[in-house]
């Protein structure tokens, strides 16, 4: 499956609203997100009671915008293409698209689907921008299994041509260098004895 059921209800969750329970309390906000129910966001007192042993993913806010960790989304979701930034001290990533002027001219890298421009070579600025391009050009997939056989598929690649190029390596050097025949028997040498002069007549 390239988009996971609950992907596009996490997309249009609005998130950072008060809890109607829990709205008196410390973190009483609904930044929590539970990728088993699908449902609307809730707050920290809400996942101890009410979603304790389901998925849940935690929701950060940065510049007003929506993002989630790294460290937590690439557990469930392949966020290969993805652009990912460094917020106090964490990676992560945007949930939908944020508006923004048209790229100049000198960008090197932009959004495929909103023309966002980013800092490093990726195709989407956020999940929302992948999910869209998934839907239009079927080239992407949210799909770990997808992204570990594509990993098994280009281990195997890389490792036959290792075993190619090793085979390779093998038969230019025998053609390179012949094998050396064997020395001849060397044959033991006498040695001469020491010369004597000959008596002198008398």
């Amino acid at each position: 499956m390239a988009v996971p059921p609950w992907l596009e209800s996490l997309l249009s969750t609005a998130f950072f609203t008060v809890c109607t329970t829990h709205g008196d309390a410390a973190r009483g906000e609904c930044n929590m997100y539970c990728l088993d129910c699908k449902g609307d966001a809730f707050c920290f007192y809400c996942r101890s009671s009410k979603h304790k042993d389901h998925q849940v993913i935690q929701i950060r806010r940065s510049s007003y915008h929506d993002v989630v960790r790294v460290t937590e989304i690439q557990k469930v979701l392949d966020i290969s293409g993805v652009q990912t930034y460094v917020i106090n001290s964490a990676r992560v990533l945007f949930l939908n698209e944020r508006p923004q002027p048209k790229s100049g001219k000198g960008v090197a890298h932009i959004c495929e689907i909103c023309g966002r421009s980013l800092l490093d070579p990726f195709r989407f600025c956020s999940l929302g921008c992948k999910l869209v391009g998934i839907k239009r050009n079927g080239n992407a997939s949210f799909s770990l299994e997808a992204k570990n056989e594509v990993v098994v598929m280009d281990r195997t690649r890389r490792e036959g041509i290792s075993k190619e190029e090793e085979e390779l390596r093998e038969g230019s050097q025998q053609d390179i260098y012949p094998p050396t025949p064997p020395p001849p028997p060397s044959s033991a040498r006498r040695r001469k004895g020491i010369p004597h002069r000959a008596p002198f007549g008398s």
